[in-house]
């Protein structure tokens, strides 16, 4: 199936162009003082002390990310990834659409899919600017909000429908890849509902830094298991 090879080869800069993305602005606000007297001199803001935040979380992704020069890095990025996100997103739809037999059914994980996508395109562009109003403030935390929170239940639902479909699909897929995205993802809902208090309350920085490092990770992880999950010889399955 071309869609199965589209789909596998999505997931897969899906999961690494936003991975190398943030952890090159991390290495570029951690090394400052090389881009300094250059026409790449990082801005006060955007300059951090020697941190592994996914451990010490001594920094915040958006700090390492918001200004120059590195938001020439994390916007295009964030963008770029975010509409290989609806493409994965409405091809994914497509394929499930295919095994049910069924056509044109838009599933509740694509709409969620598709959401947080347009979510994060909005929050990547809004990222470092700023306005002194309580309003703005609130709507940049709501998308990003939204854009977790959208992202976690269109992994679920899909997740459960591969579930459903695991017998129809069984000469496409890894079972024991399958156990893993279910793992993951439900790792993923229990520390967003547990972790909840401590992220709207006020202190606790370093845990919300290295809480927000991993999880996002955790997220894009779940491309590259998809990447593993749909068996990558299609041809001796068909």
């Amino acid at each position: 199936m071309e869609l199965i090879t589209q789909i596998r080869k999505l997931s897969l800069w899906i999961f690494i162009i936003p991975l190398v993305a943030i952890n090159l602005c991390l290495f570029v606000s951690v090394n400052y003082q090389i881009f300094d007297n250059t026409f790449l001199s990082v801005d006060q803001i955007g300059r951090s002390n020697p941190t592994f935040p996914y451990i010490d979380g001594g920094v915040s992704i958006s700090r390492t990310a918001r200004t120059y020069p590195t938001y020439l890095i994390f916007k295009p990025s964030m963008i770029f990834a975010s509409i290989l996100l609806i493409l994965y997103w409405l091809k994914t739809n497509k394929l499930v659409n295919n095994f049910e037999k069924l056509k044109d059914k838009n599933n509740l994980f694509k709409t969620f899919g598709i959401l947080s996508a347009l979510f994060l395109i909005i929050h990547s562009i809004f990222l470092g600017v700023k306005f002194e109003y309580d309003l703005y403030k609130f709507f940049r935390r709501f998308v990003l909000l939204a854009f977790i929170i959208f992202e976690i239940i269109a992994q679920s639902l899909l997740v459960y429908k591969l579930f459903k479909l695991k017998s129809s699909i069984q000469n496409y897929i890894s079972n024991n890849i399958l156990i893993l995205k279910i793992i993951l993802v439900s790792i993923l809902v229990v520390v967003a509902i547990s972790s909840l208090p401590i992220v709207v309350s006020s202190g606790n920085t370093h845990f919300k830094h290295a809480l927000e490092w991993n999880y996002f990770v955790g997220v894009i992880l779940f491309y590259l298991l998809t990447y593993l999950f749909w068996n990558k010889d299609i041809s001796l399955n068909e």
